[in-house]
C-alpha cells in the first residue's frame, strides 16, 4: 500500500460568511436549483443502462441471441464507459456543465432509443458500446459539478441522494420495463423491448435540451441568485481551498502520478464490485430465498432498494453532522462483509434472509456518497476532472469483471457462496484501505 495520505484539515471553526444561520436558507436553494433535476437524470442514466436486463428475457429469443452474445453487449458498454469517461470529465471543465451534460443525455437517449432498430447481434454490440461512449462522464461530472457549489462538509448527504437514485431506479425499473414489455407489445409490429427502449430512452433526449436552459455552469453566472449570495458561495469555496491541500495539483498529470488516486480507485472498484452483485443478481438471490413466481420476486425487491435509498440518505447525513468520513466507510462496508458472510448460512427463513439482503443493500448503497466526499476534497483543477473521472472509470471497470467471475463461480459451484466470500473479502480490503491510506480524520473539508 502507498504511505498514507494526509487528510485535508477541518474548515470548522472558521469564519466564512456562510458559518451563520442563514447559510443553511442558500444552501437549500442551490439543491433545489440543480439536485432534483439532476437526480432525474441518473434515474433515466439507471434505467438506460440496466433495461437490457429486462429485454433480454424476450430479445434473446426474437433475434436470435444466445447468452454469451448478451453478456458481451452487456460487457462492451462498461467498455466504452471505461475508455471516455476521463477525456467526457475533462470536456465539462472546458465547456462548462451545461453543454457537457445536454450533449451526453442527448446522445445517450438516441442510443437507447435506435436499440429499436436492433436486428442482430452486430447491431446490439454496436449500440451498447455507443450508448458507454455517450453516458462515460455523467457521474463522474456530476461529482466534479457539486464541489463548485457545495463546500466538502455538505457534499455527502448531497451525493447521497444521487446514490438513492440507484435504488430509486431498481424499485420502479422492473415494473415499468415489465409493464411496457407486456403492455406495449405488437404495437405497430414492434415488440414490446422495441418499445421499451424507445419508452425510457426518449426522456434523456428532453432531459438534454432542457439542461441547456436550467443548468448553470458556476455560481457566479448564477442569475438567480442574488449577487450577495453569489458572493457568500465563492467565499466559502474560497476559504475551503485555502485550508485543504491540494493533493493532486493543477493539472492531469499530476493526478496521474499521485498515488492516492490508484488508492481511492481500488477502494471504488471494490465498492462498485459489490453494487453490481446487488443490481444484477438481486432477482436471483430472492428466487433462492424459495420464491419462484416473477412478479412476487419483483415486488420483494423492492423492500432491499426502499431501505437501501432511505439508508443512504441518513448516513450520509450523520456523516456529514459528525465532519468524518474513514470510520463511517469502514463501518458500512464491514458490516456489509459481515452481512454477507451471514447470507451463506442459508437461514431457512424468508424474513431472515431478506432482511440481511436489506442489510446489506443499506450498508453498499451508504458507503457510495461518504466515499466520494473524500476524493472530491483532495483534488482540485484539471487535477479534479481528472483524478475523479479516473477513480470513477477504474471502479466502473469492475462491470466488465465482477458480473463474468460471479457467473463463472455460480456455473461451476451452483451457488452464490463463493462469490459472497470474495465480495466480503474486497470488501474489507478497501475498508482497511480507507483507514490506513488516509491519515487522521476524514473531515468533510
Amino acid at each position: 500500500m502507498s504511505a498514507p495520505i494526509p487528510a485535508p484539515a477541518l474548515a470548522v471553526g472558521h469564519a466564512s460568511p456562510a458559518d451563520d444561520g442563514s447559510a443553511d436558507t442558500l444552501y437549500r436553494r442551490v439543491s433545489l436549483r440543480i439536485v432534483p433535476f439532476l437526480f432525474i437524470c441518473y434515474i433515466v442514466s439507471i434505467l438506460d443502462r440496466s433495461n437490457i436486463g429486462f429485454a433480454q428475457l424476450q430479445m434473446k429469443q426474437d433475434l436470435g441471441i444466445t447468452d454469451a452474445m448478451y453478456s458481451l453487449g452487456a460487457v462492451l458498454f462498461f467498455v466504452g464507459y471505461v475508455l471516455f469517461e476521463v477525456p467526457s470529465n475533462l470536456l465539462l471543465r472546458k465547456f462548462g456543465a451545461r453543454r457537457t451534460f445536454a450533449r451526453i443525455m442527448v446522445l445517450w437517449g438516441a442510443a437507447s432509443i435506435a436499440m429499436i432498430a436492433v436486428a442482430s447481434a452486430r447491431h446490439f454490440y454496436v449500440l451498447r458500446f455507443l450508448l458507454g461512449v455517450f453516458e462515460a462522464g455523467f457521474f463522474p461530472g456530476v461529482v466534479l459539478y457539486l464541489t463548485f457549489w457545495f463546500p466538502a462538509k455538505r457534499r455527502a448527504a448531497v451525493l447521497s441522494i444521487f446514490y438513492a437514485g440507484v435504488a430509486v431506479a431498481g424499485m420502479v425499473g422492473g415494473l415499468l420495463s415489465g409493464w411496457i414489455m407486456r403492455g406495449m407489445a405488437g404495437v405497430f409490429n414492434l415488440h414490446g423491448w422495441q418499445w421499451m427502449f424507445a419508452i425510457e430512452g426518449a426522456p434523456a433526449v428532453l432531459l438534454g435540451v432542457i439542461a441547456w436552459f436550467w443548468l448553470t455552469d458556476r455560481p457566479e453566472q448564477a442569475a438567480w441568485l442574488s449577487g450577495t449570495d453569489r458572493q457568500r458561495l465563492a467565499d466559502d469555496l474560497a476559504a475551503e481551498s485555502r485550508v485543504a491541500p491540494v493533493h493532486a495539483g493543477h493539472s492531469l498529470g499530476a493526478a496521474l502520478r499521485n498515488p492516492s488516486t490508484y488508492l481511492f480507485s481500488f477502494i471504488y472498484f471494490s465498492l462498485t464490485s459489490a453494487l453490481l452483485m446487488l443490481l444484477f443478481w438481486m432477482p436471483l438471490m430472492i428466487r433462492e430465498f424459495g420464491i419462484q413466481d416473477v412478479v412476487h420476486i419483483s415486488l420483494l425487491s423492492i423492500i432491499p432498494n426502499a431501505i437501501g435509498a432511505v439508508g443512504v440518505i441518513l448516513i450520509a447525513r450523520h456523516s456529514d453532522r459528525k465532519a468524518e468520513r474513514r470510520w463511517h466507510f469502514a463501518v458500512c462496508v464491514g458490516g456489509a462483509a459481515i452481512t454477507l458472510l451471514l447470507m451463506t448460512l442459508h437461514f431457512n427463513s424468508l424474513s431472515i434472509m431478506l432482511g440481511l439482503l436489506s442489510l446489506a443493500a443499506l450498508l453498499i448503497f451508504s458507503a457510495h456518497p461518504v466515499f466520494w466526499a473524500v476524493p472530491s476534497t483532495y483534488f482540485s483543477g484539471a487535477g479534479a476532472a481528472g483524478a475523479i473521472a479516473l477513480i470513477s472509470s477504474i471502479g466502473v471497470s469492475s462491470g466488465m469483471i465482477s458480473p463474468w467471475v460471479i457467473g463463472q463461480i455460480r456455473t461451476h459451484t451452483g451457488s452464490m457462496d463463493g462469490a459472497m466470500y470474495m465480495l466480503a473479502a474486497l470488501l474489507l480490503a478497501c475498508g482497511v484501505a480507507m483507514i490506513l491510506g488516509v491519515k487522521g480524520r476524514a473531515s468533510a473539508s
